[in-house]
């Protein structure tokens, strides 16, 4: 500024002069009102967002897939037999089998101390001789009153009782031969054998042992069968048929089939559940699958269409499923869905999008709702 103009300013009024000084202040000497933006910041703010992420995207693809009803339960034998003694006050005096065995019908389980059976045989074995003996004695007699009855020689009474004689004769040679029917019976079940062929499942008594008759002895699992008995909610039973495929998983991992063989018609009012058994094969007894484990499974219902994705398109976050559905501008809209059974590498869509959706493939973890993506060609 030139002395003129400091000279001119020294005329103007003190308020004028503090106004202009003060609008220099705000719009500046250029003209331009402090904070306003440049022309070339405004055109650089209207340039299209550079994409957050170049992507690939997917449809969603309908597929048959089966549909099952997880459930758990206990292995247990499909019959199990219990073994015991039919006689007592003998001794075990031995037992060639273990428990793990696998017996046939017929094969010797145990073996009970038979000396002093054999001695009631021999005495019973006896008693039929003499009873022979006074049979043929009281025969004789019967003969003899039967030519003589009705003769001097013989009286009618005395006929009489030589005929009863021999009739009381022949009724005891009966209760021998019976006698002997039942000791030779009893000396028969001092040899325990299988009453069907199986595996042992359990030892309960000891060699040495004074056992009764009714006593445990061991137990077989019936031509090594077992069932898993499956708990399933009660709503789910009227879904499920006999004859229908199941699947049970063995502790090690190991996948077994089987089938529906009978559901329970009771529920149990606790747990409001019931039982389906399912047969298993029998080559899987012992190993992987034992009696008294409680394993994992799946009860086919029977294929039915599903709405799937891959399971790298669908977003897990705080308890809710996400997809993100490519929009016409090149943006991507977080979209909520329900999924359902889940299939190998795919899940199923069950409600939140339609079968002509595009959707991003992979990587939606590093997306947001309307972030700018870039798709691959």
């Amino acid at each position: 500024m030139n002395h003129t103009n400091m000279h001119a300013l020294d005329n103007v009024h003190p308020g004028w002069l503090g106004r202009f000084l003060g609008l220099a202040l705000v719009f500046g000497l250029s003209g331009q009102a402090v904070g306003a933006q440049p022309a070339d910041e405004s055109s650089a703010s209207a340039k299209p967002t550079k994409p957050a992420l170049t992507v690939t995207t997917t449809r969603p693809e309908i597929r048959d897939w089966p549909r099952t009803i997880a459930a758990t339960g206990n292995l247990a034998a499909w019959r199990e037999v219990v073994v015991g003694a039919e006689i007592g006050g003998e001794r075990l005096v031995a037992m060639p089998v273990e428990i793990g065995d696998q017996v046939e019908r017929g094969q010797l389980l145990a073996r009970i101390d038979s000396d002093s059976v054999t001695a009631d045989l021999e005495q019973a074995r006896a008693a039929v001789a003499e009873s022979e003996a006074l049979l043929a004695e009281a025969r004789a007699d019967a003969g003899r009153a039967r030519q003589s009855r009705g003769t001097p020689a013989l009286s009618a009474q005395q006929a009489d009782q030589y005929l009863s004689a021999e009739q009381t004769a022949l009724a005891r040679l009966t209760a021998a031969h019976a006698r002997v029917r039942a000791e030779e019976l009893r000396l028969s079940r001092t040899q325990v054998l299988a009453p069907v062929a199986g595996i042992v499942a359990s030892l309960s008594a000891t060699q040495g042992a004074l056992v009764q008759a009714g006593d445990e002895l061991l137990r077989l699992i019936r031509d090594n069968r077992l069932e898993w008995r499956a708990e399933v909610p009660a709503t789910e039973l009227a879904r499920l048929q006999p004859g229908g495929p199941a699947q049970v998983l063995a502790p090690d991992g190991t996948p077994v089939n089987g089938q529906i063989r009978r559901i329970a018609p009771t529920v149990d009012p606790r747990t409001l559940t019931g039982l389906v058994y399912v047969d298993l094969p029998t080559e899987t007894t012992g190993r992987p699958l034992r009696a008294g484990m409680f394993v994992r499974g799946v009860l086919d219902l029977g294929a039915s269409p599903a709405l799937t994705l891959p399971q790298s398109a669908v977003l897990m976050r705080e308890g809710f499923a996400y997809v993100f559905r490519l929009e016409p501008d090149g943006t991507v809209a977080q979209t909520k869905v329900g999924i359902d059974r889940r299939l190998d590498d795919r899940v199923e869509i069950t409600t939140g999008l339609e079968a002509t959706a595009e959707v991003v493939d992979s990587g939606v973890g590093f997306l947001a709702d309307g972030d700018l993506v870039r798709l691959v060609e």
